[in-house]
């Protein structure tokens, strides 16, 4: 059986990192189109390389929880495909070997000149002047708004192909990863775990266990040995 998984900031809230977006949208007084956006880098590029080396320092000090383990213990029975909004490495880490990252990946830099050149980070630090090997600026790997999200079709690709689709810890309000649950057939199994059900419209065959991830995820995998 494939478990297709939508994963949001809510999963990885449980290992204490922050959700992108505070109430206020705000990040030490910025806007996170500031630092989150084509124009925002072309206005302050050191500020979004400080906001995104706080992002990575986090990252790499946060360990997975039990719902990010979850989802790796499943592979030893189903065959499962992850495919995430966040930027974080927590799937990898908890043992998942099947991760889409829709929004990038924030322990990468890439070329500001070619996209085909990425690069693993060492540290948790990017600052200006660490140049591609074309002896461009490199900046994160990161879909900022009013960017394409290059992984779409792929993502795609993989819901179409899902036995169970189960989302965890989104609020199904950022697209286009909210449009992936209208490309699972009416007859394919749906289930939304988060402790705030987020409002999806008349979406067939859907479950709700509303709950925070770790807890939804142990009541998932009970129901899928019954």
């Amino acid at each position: 059986m494939k478990i297709v998984v939508l994963t949001g900031a809510g999963i990885s809230a449980e290992s204490g990192i922050p959700t992108f977006r505070s109430e206020d949208g705000l990040w030490e007084g910025h806007d996170v189109r500031e630092v989150a956006s084509p124009q925002g880098w072309a206005a302050n590029p050191e500020l979004v390389l400080r906001f995104y080396n706080e992002r990575r320092k986090n990252t790499l000090a946060s360990t997975p929880n039990r719902g990010h383990l979850i989802l790796a213990e499943l592979e030893s029975v189903h065959e499962v495909s992850i495919i995430t909004q966040n930027i974080d490495n927590l799937h990898e880490k908890a043992g998942s070997s099947n991760v889409i990252h829709l929004h990038g990946e924030v322990l990468k830099a890439r070329s500001t000149l070619d996209d085909s050149l990425v690069y693993d980070i060492d540290s948790w630090e990017l600052n200006l002047g660490e140049l591609c090997e074309k002896k461009s600026q490199l900046r994160p790997h990161i879909v900022w708004f009013g960017e394409m999200v290059p992984m779409m079709d792929v993502a795609i690709e993989e819901v179409m192909t899902a036995d169970i689709f189960l989302v965890v810890g989104t609020s199904m309000a950022v697209y286009p990863a909210a449009g992936l649950i209208n490309y699972i057939s009416e007859e394919i199994p749906k289930y939304i775990i988060d402790p705030n059900m987020p409002e999806v419209g008349n979406i067939p065959n859907l479950h709700c266990i509303e709950k925070i991830g770790s807890e939804g995820l142990e009541d998932f995998k009970e129901l899928l040995q019954l």
